[in-house]
């Protein structure tokens, strides 16, 4: 069998969470490694995406250019995967000759074909800024659920795909002013020319997870709509035709992107020397391949629906997905991971503090396959110490210790075996089939829990056989539990290698074993010199979790250390008291705690746009742009500053306040100023720097 594996191509935007890990590049990355072991040919196929609104708009704020954006994230995200140990075979990007020379054939095939209709429609445009405004340039509620602060291309809350114009109260997301809409010519795919093939491939695939299945078959069932695939954005690759009316215009992320797929394929067997081979793990020939795309839940449309009918709509011998298998979302300590309030677990950052093992395994653990999962630093110090260190790494090590010990490190020569022994060669051979089948079927959780489950059977065995007491009465008997038990111990070496691979090659390492791994069992032969025991794994520590929160985050110290908090609250009086003898008037004042202070969130934000408030004279309407969002301020300075003092200015937000309504407008946090009785002062930082930056 021969397979292409995909996992969902990250924007290259900024750096990569825990949520991203788990939804789409661990579970692919646990398959392919599977695949790997036994022997069937795949190639594991990522890249950034590199063209789009998300790109422009960080570009914007930062002042920088698009180019400066995705070649800095290009390189970020593929070093975090590296050092996640997420094995591609060829992690490329869209931002290549090879990719722009593709999308542009798709397009003009798809015209070929008849699929496409230019179009005069209105489109988002921004009198203040000049411009017409791609659809994450346009925020407003969603008309589907009420969703507020939704981009113009898809509800984040219901999922459901939108346009600018379909928005309620639709603003520009750049300097927060109303929008009008304008005439503008751009290419739509008619999507409804294959709603009935659709359909009729969806529900022929009934090993579909039923979340894929079930939304893609409503979505059909309401009907398919033309759909714009290209857009007004100088970043891009150009539509390639000579037409005055799409002059300047480019093609549409949303179309181009998933077709990087296939570019970033062409690119790895070109820098292979192997030109022709892509064509082998895309195009349908004597031999089958199976196409299988591992995505996060919002990408579901684009891959199920959307992507095939491109492949439809260029026509020829293309293989369609053979599986979507679609996670869940990652939420962190019970609440929805959050960019902009830094409310994530950053990898990068993550990885500089545990071993990737720990994440792989917690994450894996706890994987949202059918359902969200919640990232908790108590479940994840219980999983690893309990399970990790004390089963696996504990059998690991004692069977040995036990080798060295007594056998000289040689794997001994077993007697005759008895029914404990021989169920421990079945538990291996039960073990190979169940975690593999497991796998097949994305149930990553349950194939990790059947690998820890030899584990504890190693641990149950060793303790009945007691090699302790029967060194010293029957050296055979003795002989045969440590035979069996680095048999076992082999078998994790192997069976781990999908999930832990570091673990997996250490083990390996530790029986002396230059075989090539492979998912089927091989017993290590009487005699076989292994090296020393070592230490698997070490207990993740409290000073560990609580050296990482006080980095990166400090809002969940007193959660996970009340009892320091608290000393440092009873030690805090009397500090204040000899603060009061010096100085009268601070008593008043009082003092806040430090783990009270960190509790605040400072950013620096930029002001993008002032206007009047519409139920009070004294205030203003500010929006803020804080880096991944444009916050509402409603902010007393009239009487302080001008429209033309306050725009652009660079500014200090209290960014984890609750939003509270002044006089019947949402404010969604505080600017800090200083205020002598007399007048206000702004506090801003001294140099310009990117929105977003925290304040501490």
């Amino acid at each position: 069998m021969r397979y292409t594996v995909t996992s969902a191509l990250p924007y290259a935007n900024g750096p990569i969470h825990a949520g991203h890990l788990a939804g789409a590049y661990l579970p692919a990355d646990i398959f392919v490694r599977y695949l790997r072991l036994k022997g069937d040919d795949v190639i594991f196929i990522c890249g950034t995406d590199e063209h789009g609104t998300p790109i422009t708009f960080r570009a914007l704020k930062e002042n920088r250019s698009p180019r400066e954006i995705v070649d800095y994230y290009h390189e970020h995200i593929k070093t975090t995967f590296e050092r996640a140990k997420i094995s591609f075979d060829y992690f490329g990007r869209t931002e290549l000759p090879v990719h722009y020379r593709v999308s542009q054939e798709f397009f003009l095939k798809a015209l070929e074909n008849g699929h496409l209709v230019k179009k005069i429609e209105k489109q988002a445009y921004c009198e203040h800024d000049k411009m017409f405004l791609p659809d994450r340039y346009v925020i407003g509620t969603c008309p589907y659920c009420g969703a507020e602060e939704q981009r113009g291309d898809q509800c984040e809350v219901c999922g459901h795909p939108l346009t600018p114009e379909k928005l309620v109260n639709p603003r520009c997301n750049i300097c927060g002013g109303s929008i009008t809409f304008k005439d503008s010519a751009h290419y739509y795919i008619k999507m409804q020319d294959f709603q009935t093939r659709l359909k009729e491939w969806i529900e022929k695939n009934a090993h579909w997870k039923p979340n894929v299945r079930n939304t893609v078959l409503g979505w059909i069932n309401e009907g398919l709509e033309e759909r714009a695939i290209t857009r007004d954005l100088a970043w891009g690759i150009p539509v390639p035709l000579e037409d005055e009316d799409i002059k300047g215009k480019v093609l549409y992320v949303w179309f181009e992107a998933p077709i990087g797929y296939i570019s970033i394929t062409i690119e790895h067997f070109k820098r292979l020397g192997k030109e022709e081979e892509w064509k082998k793990y895309w195009i349908s020939g004597d031999d089958e391949t199976k196409i299988i795309h591992f995505i996060g839940k919002d990408n579901i449309p684009f891959h199920a629906i959307f992507w095939p009918a491109f492949l439809m709509a260029h026509g020829g011998d293309w293989i369609l997905p053979y599986d979507i298998p679609a996670n869940e979302y990652l939420n962190l300590e019970g609440k929805k991971f959050s960019t902009s309030r830094n409310w994530a677990i950053w990898v990068h950052e993550f990885l500089d503090e545990f071993p990737a093992d720990y994440l792989r395994y917690y994450l894996t653990a706890i994987m949202p396959e059918t359902r969200d999962a919640d990232f908790s630093f108590k479940d994840f110090k219980a999983k690893i110490n309990e399970e990790l260190v004390n089963v696996l790494g504990n059998f690991v090590h004692r069977a040995l210790t036990f080798a060295n010990r007594y056998f000289d490190g040689k794997v001994p020569e077993a007697g005759e075996l008895d029914e404990l022994d021989k169920q421990a060669f079945e538990e291996i051979e039960k073990a190979f089939n169940e975690v593999g089948e497991l796998i097949s079927k994305y149930r990553f959780k349950d194939a990790l829990k059947r690998v820890m489950a030899l584990a504890a059977f190693g641990n149950r065995y060793f303790d009945y056989k007691q090699p302790w007491k029967t060194s010293k009465t029957d050296r055979v008997r003795t002989a045969t539990t440590i035979h069996v038990s680095l048999q076992i111990v082999k078998a994790l070496g192997a069976l781990t290698e999908p999930f832990i691979p570091d673990a997996s090659e250490k083990i390996w390492h530790l029986l002396n074993l230059e075989e090539v791994k492979k998912w089927e069992f091989t017993p290590l032969s009487p005699g076989h010199k292994v090296r020393k025991a070592e230490i698997l794994f070490r207990k993740v520590e409290d000073e560990q979790i609580k050296a990482y929160l006080e980095k990166y985050l400090p809002v969940l110290l007193e959660k996970y250390f009340p009892q320091e908090v608290k000393a440092k609250k009873k030690e805090e009086p009397k500090k204040k008291k000899s603060k009061e003898k010096e100085k009268a008037e601070v008593t008043e004042m009082g003092y806040i705690k430090f783990e009270d202070f960190v509790k605040v969130d400072l950013r620096v934000g930029k002001i993008i746009s002032v206007e009047d408030h519409p139920n009070a004279d004294k205030l203003y309407l500010l929006k803020v742009d804080l880096g991944d969002e444009v916050r509402q301020l409603v902010a007393g300075l009239k009487k302080y500053y001008k429209p033309e003092e306050l725009l652009n200015r660079y500014v200090v937000v209290v960014a984890n306040l609750e939003p509270k309504k002044l006089r019947g407008v949402e404010s969604q946090g505080m600017l800090l100023a200083a205020d002598d009785g007399e007048r206000v002062a702004l506090l801003m930082p001294d140099k310009d720097l990117k929105p977003g930056a925290r304040v501490g």
